[in-house]
């Protein structure tokens, strides 16, 4: 199965991207590491946002082609809550 993943979940990502390297910038500048955990729970928040985003996505694209084919959807739903379980 091809999966595609829309423009706004690629530019999460490249948000994302920017927040990991300013983390890493108040690093080098060695800031307080209030800052810098601070900075780090919101790239982790991000990031699980993100991957609620994709599971959500190619579940729902994988229930309709199932329901399609007249399969049961079961553990396509089990699968996405072990990948939620999994991404903490």
């Amino acid at each position: 199965m091809e999966y595609q993943y829309t423009d706004e979940l690629k530019m999460r990502l490249k948000r994302i991207e920017g927040q990991v390297r300013g983390v890493l910038r108040l690093m080098e500048e060695r800031k307080s590491c209030k800052e810098v955990v601070s900075q780090l729970s919101a790239v982790r928040n991000a990031s699980d946002k993100a991957i609620a985003q994709i599971v959500a996505e190619n579940l729902q694209q994988c229930i309709l082609e199932e329901q399609a084919s007249g399969n049961s959807t079961d553990k396509l739903v089990k699968e996405a809550i072990e990948l939620l379980v999994k991404s903490r």
